[in-house]
């Protein structure tokens, strides 16, 4: 298992639970990573994407308050950052589309964020 460090990486946020976006935040600064965000709605997470002069990955919480991520997903995709979806949901639940990206059930651990993150391409 290749397990790149973090160091450097833009990494956006979209989380819409405060203390699991402060912790994934803090911990990911612990890395030296360059936190973008958190975003607790698709709206932000879009604009912080497009304000954005690059971005390396993403953890994206798949429900936003009733709002599904896959807007900032298929940016994203589109522009070839990978990402983490995060979800409190089953895996069946997820569109087709995503079902190769790397999911993580909640609830999950930032260790474990910060691991598939890690080993995510660049």
């Amino acid at each position: 298992m290749d397990e790149r460090n973090l160091a450097g990486c833009r990494v956006l946020v979209v989380e819409d639970d405060y203390s699991i976006a402060a912790a994934l935040a803090e911990e990911l600064a612990d890395q030296t990573a360059i936190v973008i965000g958190p975003a607790p709605s698709v709206e932000r997470a879009l604009k912080l994407v497009d304000e954005a002069a690059r971005l390396d990955l993403a953890v994206l919480d798949v429900n936003l308050r009733g709002e599904e991520v896959y807007p900032v997903a298929d940016v994203l995709a589109e522009r070839g950052i990978p990402f983490v979806l995060v979800t409190g949901y089953d895996r069946h639940t997820i569109r087709a589309r995503y079902l190769q990206e790397c999911i993580l059930e909640k609830p999950v651990g930032t260790a474990a964020v910060l691991s598939a993150l890690r080993r995510l391409p660049r």
